[in-house]
């Protein structure tokens, strides 16, 4: 990384080292980095309410699998449908047909908001399977969520992707891996977004550790989906076919989202019998 003539040129290899056909990179690291600070600091809050470390272990694995099934599949389903309703298999397979040979490719196409679908729907089943109380288990779980999502989107800057508009501004980035264009580091600008949502929900769960059924994530859900739809502006579209619309996938998935948070936020407890 060096800068010239006010702008910040990035042209990182994205691959940190390489082993035959397998080579370890940033965005892996950023991954892995993601989970274990989320652990670390769910832990401290399990321990803070009187949970197990087992239990917590438990929620662990249904996450990373929530989080990696709904990413791939939110990525095919809602920008790529066209070609993974053709190829259903490398939905799910870490290769594609190339030329009458099969080439692998990992599962290149990560979609957060259907990362964020996963994880409910296996919040949902881990709450049933332990028996423990949906809202509570969502409440505590997203306190830590924005800071992983930090991490990927400092994996996404490492790999040169989800890059932004063109930009005068002298903080702009020339990815050379993609062109020579000053940009806006789009991917940044969410990385930090999500650690300042981190802090405020942190430090609204330190002061109060039994808000409102739901409202710890109305106001994440809120927050976090507001500052994507925000900063789509800053993004260059990630498929062909937004460039019509008005609004980009990102920003229409992000909706529904901001509105049930809201609802979570003003809706009015259950009164006790």
């Amino acid at each position: 990384m060096h800068a010239i003539l006010n702008v910040i040129h990035w042209n990182i290899d994205p691959i940190i080292f390489e082993i035959g056909s397998f080579g370890l990179r940033y965005y892996a690291l950023c991954f892995l980095a993601a989970f274990v600070v989320s652990y670390i600091l769910m832990l401290k809050i399990f321990k803070r309410e009187g949970k197990t470390q087992e239990l917590l272990d438990q929620l662990s694995i249904y996450i990373f699998l929530g989080t990696l099934i709904g990413a791939r599949l939110g990525h095919c389903l809602f920008y790529e449908f066209d070609y993974y309703s053709q190829h259903p298999l490398e939905m799910i397979l870490p290769f594609r047909m190339v030329d009458g040979s099969f080439q692998l490719t990992g599962f290149q196409g990560l979609a957060s908001h259907g990362g964020a679908i996963g994880i409910l729907l296996a919040l949902w089943l881990f709450s049933r399977k332990t028996k423990t109380n949906f809202m509570w288990i969502t409440d505590r779980l997203i306190i830590v969520v924005p800071l992983a999502g930090a991490f990927v989107r400092l994996g996404n800057f490492f790999n040169s992707e989800i890059i932004g508009l063109p930009t005068a501004m002298p903080w702009g980035v020339v990815f050379e891996r993609v062109d020579m264009v000053a940009r806006h580091p789009a991917q940044l600008y969410e990385a930090i977004a999500y650690v300042i949502i981190f802090i405020i929900l942190w430090t609204m769960y330190q002061k109060n550790a039994k808000p409102k059924a739901g409202y710890l994530f109305g106001i994440f859900l809120v927050l976090l989906f507001g500052a994507r739809f925000v900063l789509e502006f800053y993004k260059e579209n990630q498929e062909a076919f937004e460039d019509s619309m008005k609004f980009n996938m990102g920003q229409l998935l992000s909706i529904p989202f901001m509105i049930g948070g809201l609802y979570l936020i003003f809706r009015k407890p259950k009164q006790k019998a």
